[in-house]
């Protein structure tokens, strides 16, 4: 299976005290290749858990950057305009 990542997921992978923790895992096994993600998305993981966690998920190859967002700019910023009453932080 091939997915993207969020931050949940990953926070949840990490971290077992989170209520997701088992899922997450369960997921991980599942996966036939990394989990697709951003920048944006491993600075909070970053940020909720601990930078050498985030390391390791990219060196083990379990998640790999797959999107830049300055070939997306429009649309990121269509998107943020679109949906500005739900405060969207730049991961979304």
């Amino acid at each position: 299976m091939i997915g993207i990542a969020d931050t949940g997921l990953l926070v949840a992978f990490i971290n077992r005290g989170d209520k997701h923790h088992e899922w997450a895992v369960n997921l991980a096994g599942q996966l036939t290749g990394p989990l697709l993600t951003c920048e944006s998305v491993l600075s909070e993981c970053a940020f909720h858990t601990n930078a050498k966690y985030v390391f390791e998920l990219l060196r083990l190859e379990m998640v790999t950057l797959s999107f830049d967002c300055n070939d997306h700019l429009s649309q990121l910023e269509a998107l943020a305009t679109r949906y500005a009453d739900q405060r969207p932080d730049f991961a979304d």
